[in-house]
């Protein structure tokens, strides 16, 4: 029976650590294509900051590894803390649809357990609730006090946080908007970026997985995006006015910097 009770401490170890992994957020109906990364990728000890505002800061994205410490955030962000946290908070969605915006105010609990569900390819955007940004500083600042942004500032300019949870497919489509950070907590997150002096064709009451799944297959070699998907304790920066699309691909917790 020794051997019996070991096996069985062995297997809840094994599952704990799973769980531990995700923050207890799961990988249930994840999606596999990470695609390539064709972005270029640096890490703390191969990058400046006078050399990233020199390569990066005004021209390219870059993907930065290793630039912060966010061990402490990221437990602050498991599912159970958060619920124990916010649950009876209520948070602002949107709609993810790339010209107008729903807004619906649900209480916390309710979007974690009931609405952050996988997307599926033929849902339009206007009918998917994402949960990013329009934060509630007031009742979230305690998180975001420990959360370390990204240390490469732009002169100029002041950083501002938006959170977010979504679950696997969801994403927004193309849009753009000023500089800042991404980075992904739990889950992964896959990015499709163009130039300013480069409009991707796309709808904008569709989804990236509708994008990616009908559009992108026919694409000529000279119109595919910059792309990458970004895992734990990596940051994406984009610069200012570049297109950017997002596929989450796990049920996904991630903040972003925008530095305006």
């Amino acid at each position: 029976m020794a051997w019996f009770r070991r096996c069985v401490v062995l297997l809840l170890l094994v599952q704990w650590v799973k769980q531990e992994d995700t923050g207890g957020w799961g990988r249930e109906s994840s999606l596999n294509d990470e695609g390539e990364c064709n972005i270029e990728v640096r890490d703390v000890n191969s990058i400046t900051h006078t050399e990233f505002i020199r390569e990066y800061a005004y021209t390219k994205p870059v993907i930065l590894k290793g630039v912060t410490d966010n061990t402490k955030f990221r437990l602050l962000c498991s599912k159970d803390n958060l619920l124990r946290e916010y649950s009876k908070k209520t948070v602002r969605l949107s709609t993810a649809n790339t010209h107008s915006y729903r807004k619906v105010d649900v209480r916390f609990e309710e979007f974690v357990k009931v609405l952050l569900t996988p997307q599926s390819e033929d849902t339009l955007g206007s009918d998917t609730l994402y949960f990013f940004g329009d934060n509630n500083f007031t009742e979230w600042n305690s998180l975001f006090e420990e959360y370390k942004a990204p240390p490469y500032g732009l002169p100029y300019t002041s950083p501002a946080y938006s959170f977010g949870i979504a679950g696997p497919g969801t994403g927004v489509p193309f849009h753009w908007h000023g500089p800042g950070y991404s980075e992904v907590i739990y889950g992964r997150k896959r990015w499709f970026l163009y130039p300013p002096d480069h409009s991707p064709e796309f709808h904008p009451n569709y989804t990236t997985l509708s994008w990616l799944t009908q559009s992108y297959p026919l694409l000529e070699t000279h119109n595919k995006p910059l792309e990458c998907t970004i895992r734990p304790g990596e940051v994406l920066y984009f610069p200012d006015r570049w297109w950017h699309a997002t596929l989450n691909l796990d049920t996904s917790v991630f903040i972003s910097t925008f530095l305006g």
